[in-house]
């Protein structure tokens, strides 16, 4: 049974092309996602739901936002799940996609250690909080990959008017849950997605200070990919993966997963 989860390095040990040719007649699509969806279970939830009323296998190549992007640039993917708005539709005007929807939401938390030496947790805003790590110059981790995460924590360094830096400041150059387990070894503070928090259970002495500022909200959205650019791809099962995600049962499905019983995911495909 082909896991959903693959790594790039496994993949290319294997010699496999990420891409999914169309003339190979299995019926399964490669989808490049997020670290975030793939190590909270998201997939593990909704991915047999899928698979059991489409007969497609969905194989999942979860890797930073930006990776993911240049996977299916180069038509190594049949799909895309990311979580980066502004590149999303830049990848549609640049003629890489030929379609995006929202299909879910949830927000980023700020988290460091319980001591919180620089008092974020009496912040009024990401912006206060983000000024208050900068001044303690307190230890601060930052996964430094070009994920969406990463993307958008550059996003609150920018609207705070800070320039990050110094020792400070660790561009660790990893995923969400290797840049967690480095926060807590280093007693650092870290942007998480909320859902790879809730997950992670190697906290240590880490805890989440700082949540709920409107400028932590976080969209994923699924984008179909060029025919015209990539005609080898298997668009049709792909389509079908797209419409299911954001079909009544497949809103349903992401709106049933939980984490230590709490809901990670909020369906917002039909959100007018």
């Amino acid at each position: 049974m082909q896991p959903a989860g693959l790594t790039l390095a496994a993949l290319g040990l294997m010699g496999v092309s990420l891409g999914a040719s169309a003339q190979d007649g299995d019926r399964h699509i490669t989808l490049a996602s997020t670290t975030s969806t793939q190590n909270s279970g998201l997939f593990d939830a909704i991915i047999p739901q899928f698979s059991e009323a489409s007969d497609i296998e969905v194989r999942v190549v979860a890797v930073g936002t930006g990776q993911a992007f240049e996977i299916a640039r180069r038509g190594d993917a049949d799909s895309l799940l990311v979580h980066d708005t502004a590149g999303e539709e830049r990848f549609v005007a640049e003629g890489y996609g030929t379609e995006r929807a929202d299909v879910m939401v949830n927000d980023f938390v700020i988290v460091g250690p319980s001591d919180d030496p620089a008092g974020i947790a009496d912040a009024q805003s990401i912006e206060e909080a983000l000024s208050d790590i900068a001044e303690a110059e307190a230890p601060f981790a930052s996964r430094g990959d070009d994920s969406g995460t990463h993307r958008a924590e550059q996003r609150l360094w920018d609207a705070a008017g800070i320039t990050p830096g110094g020792e400070w400041y660790r561009e660790l150059g990893s995923g969400m849950g290797p840049t967690l387990n480095t926060a807590a070894g280093m007693d650092a503070y870290a942007m998480s997605d909320r859902a790879t928090w809730v997950a992670f259970d190697n906290r240590q002495d880490l805890e989440l200070l700082f949540e709920g500022d409107e400028a932590l909200f976080n969209q994923y959205g699924s984008l179909l990919i060029s025919a015209e650019r990539h005609p080898h791809l298997k668009h049709d099962l792909a389509e079908q993966w797209h419409d299911w995600l954001l079909s009544e049962a497949g809103q349903a499905a992401i709106a049933d997963f939980e984490v230590k019983g709490q809901q990670l995911f909020f369906p917002n495909a039909h959100a007018d």
